[in-house]
């Protein structure tokens, strides 16, 4: 009985020792990793993605979607949030709970959330010069349904999650190509974590990447439900 009790006291520790705290992005720590956007009507936006778009199994993400780029709200976008560089409205959607990875761009992204979302995210700065991070600095932050955030270009991220086990769909705004393949080979120093146009990558070795994936991140593979 006195094992068993200890055992379930070691189990205990080691949850509350992981359990990500989850601050809303109106919290003051978010302001590091961007702001809301505000005064842009994205209720169109939701609508189409929440209503015509798949909620997968695993985790889906499209670059570009017709659908969405078609709205009003794109040309705002691009005005206000780009300073008129072209840009591309996609989704990612589907069901998740784990960091993975965490990844990064030269450029900032808008993410509008079209359900209720969790983002994991970190900072460009504490990548040390063996391009490794520890997941111990990772913050999460809720994104309700309907709110957009700009999430800056230093700021590390992923897959969004969902919440209490539920589905997600998220609205990704990035410049024009971000995320599509590229045209040559990488390699040395960053560019060895450089896996799509303008989008760099530390993967986590129990993240399921695809295999050859550039890995990164030391320490526990974070899960919002653990």
């Amino acid at each position: 009985y006195l094992k068993s009790l200890n055992n379930s006291n070691k189990r205990l520790k080691e949850r509350t020792e992981y359990e990500m705290k989850i601050y809303d992005v109106t919290d003051e720590r978010f302001k590091k990793y961007g702001r809301v956007v505000k005064n842009i009507d994205f209720s169109e936006l939701v609508k189409v993605l929440e209503e015509s778009t798949p909620m997968p199994d695993g985790v889906e993400y499209v670059p570009s979607l017709p659908a969405l780029e078609s709205l009003p709200v794109t040309e705002e976008l691009t005005d206000k949030a780009y300073g008129e560089l072209p840009i591309q409205v996609g989704y990612c959607n589907g069901h998740n709970s784990m960091l993975n990875a965490l990844e990064y761009h030269r450029s900032s992204e808008i993410n509008v959330a079209a359900t209720d979302a969790v983002l994991m995210l970190g900072c460009q700065q504490d990548i040390r010069e063996d391009f490794t991070d520890e997941t111990s600095h990772v913050e999460a932050f809720l994104l309700p349904k309907g709110t957009a955030v700009e999430v800056y270009a230093t700021t590390l991220h992923y897959a969004p999650c969902g919440v209490g086990g539920a589905g997600f769909k998220v609205v990704i705004v990035l410049p024009k190509g971000t995320n599509l393949d590229l045209e040559e080979g990488h390699g040395g120093g960053e560019d060895t974590h450089l896996t799509a146009k303008n989008k760099w990558l530390l993967g986590h070795p129990e993240g399921g990447l695809p295999e050859g994936s550039p890995m990164g991140l030391v320490g526990k593979n974070l899960c919002i439900d653990a």
